[in-house]
């Protein structure tokens, strides 16, 4: 499930056109937790979970890898 989530996570930030940095910008987090996420090190907490779907629209089933849409 972590590699299900940091390959979503990635994907989102790519489709976004933002940088480690730039992401966790948005959402108030550091680059390297933004790295660890996406290396599926560590999971998001659930706030951060509800930031990246409202912020960029996605549902938490897909970014949970649930779904695929």
């Amino acid at each position: 499930m972590e590699q299900d989530i940091a390959c979503r996570l990635r994907e989102i930030r790519s489709e976004a056109k933002l940088t480690q940095l730039q992401f966790g910008q948005v959402l108030g987090v550091s680059q390297d937790t933004v790295s660890l996420w996406e290396k599926g090190k560590s999971l998001p907490a659930t706030e951060y979970v509800v930031r990246i779907c409202r912020q960029f629209g996605v549902s938490a089933d897909f970014l949970l890898g649930l779904k695929d849409f």
